[in-house]
């Protein structure tokens, strides 16, 4: 039994009507989303050990406890803190034992009390208590409110189908107003502490007034309710009556022999696109088109015109999404499986993902690959779509000349059909692909200059404006922003400048020997055996033979022309297995090691020499590094003097940067002769002409990167001492020796390597750029980074015989 019942020295008991009492002191149970009202029943549900506890302790007593709701509904045992101050006295009139273990109570509500202190928590909340009576003010006001609660409520329940009709015979039976704010609070679906609130409320006329807000609420609430179901059920009324009529029309042409070719088909068009969740704009569009389709006959010029319009609405993905994969993990395997290295591509993938995990509606940049052909740019984009899990779609931007490649033509030409990037939407499949542009640095131009095609990628590319994208022959708006958009180029040097404002460029530089060996050996060997019908048993192809066809048969800056090697080398194996399976009686295929003496029998002499040494023989002659589409590659620039009146000639294609960067080498040298060439002659330069080339003269070649070259070149040749074999070197030079920054530095470290030098001479402003390069890189080439001309002529000049 309870303690409370022990002590009696504080007990008091608290007088209620009709002789019944309540004790000062009792157990307190917690209700959870129920508030008590007094004069009411309370069905409850008691599942917790405390709370059983209690009420078999009660029932073994009184039968009287204090209900009270939690300010909480979430927590599982609230304390002293989490229940409101005031509930009611209640006695269990009803007790059923469930199977579980669980029991159902019925308490008829009683008194209004306020707990003023807790006496106990265990083994349940017990509490002192004192009674909250009624204020009552018989005024005309009062019964003003209770003719106003009545029959508000009287229209609540005519509207409500959970409330029974019997509410409206008790309700009209109750003079007690009171009992009357009790019943109708107690039978309404009010929150929590509205409900707790009129029971808080001791004043009857207020708790009518606050209860005739609350009935009036619900009333509107309910009344919009009925409005909203109203248009609905005619709505479908309406969808209902025009199938049965199209049903029935149907079977009167069928039965009368009367087939509407017409007709046929634009039923199976609204069929079609009716089980598509169209915007309300194309809608109106596909039911007006639709309307003119049937009223048109098949022998109209324009029947087949509206029949393919809507063919191409109903083939688009409408609201059709793929579920994008978020996961991390599973992203930077799939990077990995797919590509080696390029750590800043993946990297800034996975930062992607995960902004679009944290905020799935972020509106993703649009990334640019620029970089050489064969480094993988448009397979990365597989690799991307794969991990995403979205569709993949490849769209060639190189040659487009008009806009209406990628808006479409409009309906009034012969022969019109969507654009490039509906086409590409309606195979993808989904409103969510990812789309790669090929080759944007390739745009075409037409006669009006080419801006069509540019305006319309800016739009697409705008992610503040493809959302509304309108294609001219569908003119209507589809979404695009849902798509995940990725260009390639080249260069960027010929992407529009506002084009290329919006895009997020990520360069691809190249590869280096070691890792040009890794995906050889990773995927381009496996993929090629495959190609050419070999079996893995019948191939080897060791690293010394990947690596004579890196170096003496390939000189790129991506692997595509080492796939090539690769699978001629393949293809060349594939005939001998051939050979040996077409002989009778056939031979077993034996397996051929492909070694680097194999490969020189197979491919043939070797096609690339590294001239660095041979060319820098002689003194005049130094080896330069420069940055093209292709990837960088190295520049021997010649100088050498005849008689002559002092002039400068250059040959070799040079562009006007390239010309400049001669003559300002060259009056830095002659201003400094003293100091570059001490034993040159007075006069020398008068009486003497001077020529720069710069060999492979059939290719254009211009840039900001060739002045300390140029002046080096310039030295060595009055000087006598030659340029180290070993040495490379990239920089602008001013009239006051100063060596000023480049770009590319990394394609032109790649290309110093792949050309047999291990010291690369660049500006000191362009060390921060050595980051960019791959460790095992830095470790085989040494940087001198200079800030002027003498301290790239002490690193570059032999010494002096």
């Amino acid at each position: 039994m309870i303690e409370i019942a022990e002590d009696r020295s504080g007990d008091h008991e608290i007088p209620v009507g009709a002789g019944r009492v309540i004790p000062a002191t009792l157990p307190v149970l917690p209700l959870r989303e129920t508030v008590p009202l007094p004069d009411t029943l309370t069905p409850l549900a008691i599942g917790q050990e405390r709370s059983v506890q209690l009420v078999n302790d009660v029932l073994a007593g009184n039968r009287m406890l204090v209900m009270v709701a939690s300010r909480d509904p979430d927590l599982e045992t609230p304390g002293p803190d989490e229940l409101y101050d005031v509930g009611v006295v209640g006695s269990i009139a009803r007790m059923l034992k469930v199977p579980d273990g669980t029991l159902r109570i019925l308490v008829q509500g009683a008194q209004r009390v306020r707990i003023e202190r807790f006496s106990q928590e265990q083994p349940y909340l017990a509490a002192e208590i004192v009674e909250l009576p009624d204020v009552v003010k018989q005024t005309t006001q009062l019964t003003a409110l209770m003719r106003t609660v009545q029959d508000t409520f009287t229209q609540i329940v005519e509207e409500v189908p959970y409330l029974p009709e019997e509410l409206l015979i008790a309700v009209a039976n109750i003079d007690d107003p009171s009992t009357l704010s009790h019943l109708i609070a107690g039978s309404l679906r009010l929150k929590t502490e509205e409900k707790q609130a009129l029971l808080e409320e001791v004043d009857v006329t207020t708790r009518l007034r606050r209860l005739v807000e609350s009935l009036h609420r619900e009333l509107e609430v309910i009344s919009i309710g009925t409005k909203i179901q109203t248009q609905v059920q005619s709505e479908i009324d309406k969808g209902q009556r025009e199938y049965v009529l199209r049903q029935q029309l149907k079977a009167i042409q069928t039965e009368l022999g009367e087939f509407d070719e017409s007709t046929e088909e634009a039923a199976r068009l609204r069929e079609r696109l009716a089980a598509i969740d169209l915007p309300e704009t194309v809608r109106v569009q596909a039911d007006r088109e639709l309307k003119r389709l049937q009223s048109l006959p098949p022998a109209a010029a324009e029947h087949g015109v509206i029949r393919t319009y809507l063919e191409w609405l109903a083939s688009l993905p409408w609201g059709v999404q793929t579920e994008d994969d978020l996961d991390l993990t599973h992203a930077r395997t799939v990077l990995d499986e797919d590509h080696y290295d390029i750590e800043q591509v993946k990297d800034r993938i996975l930062e992607f993902l995960a902004v679009r995990r944290l905020k799935p509606d972020a509106r993703g940049s649009i990334l640019c690959f620029v970089g050489p052909p064969g480094v993988g740019k448009t397979s990365l984009g597989k690799s991307i779509a794969r991990a995403l899990g979205r569709n993949f779609e490849r769209i060639s931007a190189g040659g487009m000349r008009d806009e209406a490649e990628i808006r479409g033509h409009r309906r009034t030409y012969i022969g019109a059909m969507p654009g490039t990037i509906i086409r590409a939407l309606r195979d993808a499949g989904s409103a969510n692909p990812l789309f790669m542009i090929d080759e944007i640095d390739k745009l075409g131009t037409d006669y009006r200059g080419g801006g069509g095609v540019e305006s319309a990628l800016l739009e697409l590319l705008d992610p503040e404006q493809n959302s509304s994208f309108r294609d001219h022959y569908l003119d209507v708006p589809f979404d695009l922003s849902a798509v995940m958009f990725i260009t390639t180029a080249n260069t960027l040097d010929t992407i529009p400048g506002p084009l290329r404002d919006r895009m997020e460029i990520i360069q691809l530089a190249g590869y280096t020997e070691d890792e040009k060996l890794q995906i050889a050996r990773r995927y381009l060997v496996p993929r090629q055996i495959e190609r050419s019908g070999l079996k893995k048993s019948w191939i080897a192809i060791t690293d010394a033979a990947l690596r004579t066809i890196i170096s003496d048969y390939t000189r790129e800056a991506g692997v595509r022309g080492l796939e090539r090697e690769i699978g001629a080398v393949c293809r060349k194996v594939a005939r001998s297995a051939a050979g040996d399976l077409d002989a009778d009686p056939p031979r077993k295929v034996g397996r051929t090691s492909v070694g680097e003496a194999k490969v020189r029998e197979l491919l043939g002499r070797r096609r690339f020499h590294a001239e660095a040494q041979r060319r820098t023989q002689q003194a005049g002659v130094a080896t330069g590094l420069a940055w093209t589409p292709v990837g960088g590659d190295v520049l021997f620039i010649e100088a050498t003097a005849m008689p002559g009146t002092g002039k400068l000639m250059t040959t070799g294609q040079l562009g006007d940067v390239m010309k400049e960067s001669a003559h300002a080498a060259l009056s830095y040298v002659r201003g400094h002769v003293g100091e570059l060439a001490p034993g040159l002659e007075d006069g020398w330069f008068a009486s003497h002409d001077l020529h720069l080339h710069v060999p492979a003269g059939a290719i254009p070649k211009d840039g900001p990167s060739a002045g300390i070259t140029m002046a080096t070149a310039l030295v060595s040749l009055l000087s006598g001492r030659p340029v180290r074999s070993d040495t490379a070197m990239t920089g602008e030079i001013t009239l006051t020796g100063q060596v000023l920054p480049i770009g590319g530095l990394k394609e032109k470290a790649l290309a110093a390597q792949r050309n047999g030098v291990t010291q690369v001479i660049a500006p000191a402003r362009n060390e921060p750029d050595i980051e960019d390069i791959p460790e095992h890189l830095r470790s085989k080439l040494r940087f001198a980074f200079v800030q002027d001309i003498d301290e790239v002529l002490d690193r570059a000049l032999e010494p002096p015989a």
